[in-house]
């Protein structure tokens, strides 16, 4: 009876590592960056909008990079999304209080893709509160677009140019 016990734990721990193995084969991330100005006009307490200019994807070699292709792909989430002010580079976040960015593309829908509220960091970086939205059309395209939506609690005296950096978990079958 101990000897079948013992079997039976080493071929479960077996399968279930092996599947494990195979969810590492189709699991991979695409990285991406923009640009975002806030100028230094932006309203204090007011919410502002920001439009950057579109973000071209390189999904099509990311994915052939990943032996699957864009019709392959079962899933897409963003991992991470972090801001980093490159422009004044003594500049931190203390002047930002609320932040939201949205991602669309010219055949979908616009939908919320990161933020932060009550921001109180002095640093120059900072990570957003990434939603769990699925966002396979806006990485299976060609480029798509960012809009942010800042709230500002200082007045600016210079325009400040923040670095986003974004990571989506993209989860696929093999070609």
């Amino acid at each position: 009876m101990k000897s079948k016990i013992i079997a039976l734990t080493a071929f479960v721990s077996v399968f279930f590592s092996s599947c494990n193995t195979v969810d590492d084969l189709l699991t991979f991330t695409i990285s991406n960056n923009t640009s975002i100005t806030i100028k230094s006009t932006s309203p204090v307490n007011l919410p502002s909008e920001i439009f950057t200019p579109e973000v071209t994807t390189n999904s099509s070699a990311e994915f052939e990079n990943n032996k699957t292709k864009a019709s392959l792909v079962k899933d897409v989430k963003i991992r991470s999304l972090k801001l980093s002010i490159t422009d004044p580079s003594d500049k931190t976040f203390t002047f930002l209080k609320s932040i939201h960015l949205y991602i669309s593309t010219s055949n979908s829908d616009e939908i919320e893709l990161a933020y932060a509220d009550n921001i109180n960091v002095s640093s120059n970086t900072i990570d957003l509160i990434c939603t769990d939205q699925k966002l396979d059309q806006y990485i299976k395209a060609d480029s798509y677009k960012i809009r942010t939506k800042v709230t500002i609690k200082e007045t600016l005296t210079k325009d400040v140019t923040v670095k986003a950096d974004m990571k989506f978990k993209v989860t696929a079958d093999p070609f």
